[in-house]
């Protein structure tokens, strides 16, 4: 196995994140404290929380949590789902049990950069990349071009991590027969799941359309809940879903169980703070519409399909990188440079930025981001 590179957004993350004065990068949702969150909770689960034995939990699971996150499905139960201490290791782990020596998988670009480096470091991989100029399409035929007799995944991201880009659902019923034709394992990243600006746009889990299909979830980025630490995979492989309990014995063993029931809280309650979420989006837009406009010589800003960042393009001669870097420095704005989202898989572009839409009072770090701009005209 080749040595894991460094993860480029968590050592920028390292450096800015908490010491920026206007974190506009952010990738999750605006959160809750836990007083909000124990408000959610009926009678039982409250005093569940309270009375909790601080003691090992089950590996795949407080069954109650899985019951919960089972419901979310149309296909799956709770024998169907494992969890894991967010969505990363729930990746990590994946991808090392289903990849090894002699295997190839396919990864769409950009993503979240463990999406493509795990798997690099296990096997050869390929690259397709979403077409900016076509709105960030996903052209199946290139999917398919690039399947190999040894393809054992392929991975993707939609609503997309940077892009916000969400395909057609014919497209991804597609993709997941493709891969079932193929005897692939479609492993689907679904952590912005429910913040579509469009509703009825919201794709199927891939869980739904194949038993051999991985959909990856956390109660991060679209409950707005980082802290909690729960991740899960659905899979209807319960033999697949076997082999990643006992890799899980190699990492954290088990979750936390405080998390474990404030997130079986927070499912139960994931309707109300879906639609909190998207309402906050919703009223958060027409700011960045505002400040896009304004300097709509200098970026090329699209709205997001869904999630809650989204991906402008850079047009100033300074390049993004010494933007996002002045902006930082000078302003305590902080965004993510399209360096951030290179990949070594395919070309990805070098003009763009990661902002985030989702938390709350935006238009204090909007305001010192116009300023910062007005003083360079």
């Amino acid at each position: 196995m080749n040595q894991l590179p460094d993860f480029r957004l968590e050592r920028y993350f390292s450096r800015w994140e908490f010491t920026a004065r206007h974190h506009m990068t952010a990738s999750d949702a605006q959160t809750m404290t836990l007083g909000e969150l124990l408000r959610l909770a009926d009678d039982q689960d409250r005093a569940a929380f309270e009375n909790l034995p601080l003691s090992y939990t089950e590996t795949y699971g407080d069954p109650a949590l899985r019951e919960e996150i089972a419901r979310t499905y149309e296909r799956a139960d709770a024998a169907d789902v494992m969890c894991f201490a967010g969505a990363e290791e729930g990746l990590y782990l994946a991808m090392h049990v289903l990849l090894g020596a002699g295997d190839h998988a396919v990864v769409i670009t950009p993503n979240y950069q463990a999406a493509e480096t795990v798997p690099l470091a296990l096997c050869e991989v390929t690259g397709v990349a979403l077409d900016p100029d076509r709105d960030w399409a996903l052209d199946l035929d290139r999917i398919r071009s690039a399947i190999r007799p040894n393809t054992r995944v392929v991975s993707v991201n939609f609503p997309n991590n940077p892009t916000g880009k969400v395909i057609g659902a014919a497209d991804f019923t597609e993709l997941a027969r493709l891969c079932d034709e193929s005897g692939i394992h479609l492993f689907s990243d679904e952590v912005y799941r429910g913040l579509e600006r469009d509703p009825a746009r919201t794709l199927p889990q891939a869980a739904d359309l194949s038993e051999r299909a991985l959909s990856l979830n956390v109660t991060s980025k679209s409950l707005g809940l980082p802290g909690l630490r729960i991740g899960w995979i659905t899979c209807r492989d319960r033999d697949l879903l076997t082999r990643l309990e006992r890799a899980k014995h190699y990492t954290t063993i088990c979750n936390s169980a405080p998390s474990e029931v404030l997130a079986r809280i927070a499912l139960k309650a994931r309707d109300m703070i879906l639609d909190r979420n998207r309402a906050l989006i919703a009223r958060n837009l027409p700011a960045f519409d505002a400040f896009f406009a304004e300097f709509s010589d200098v970026f090329d800003w699209q709205a997001p399909d869904g999630g809650c960042v989204a991906y402008p393009r850079y047009l100033g001669p300074d390049g993004v990188e010494e933007f996002c870097t002045r902006l930082v420095e000078e302003a305590g704005v902080l965004l993510l440079p399209a360096s951030i989202y290179r990949s070594a898989l395919t070309p990805t572009p070098t003009d763009r930025f990661r902002i985030g839409i989702g938390r709350a009072r935006p238009e204090e770090g909007l305001a010192a981001l116009t300023q910062w701009m007005r003083t360079r005209r």
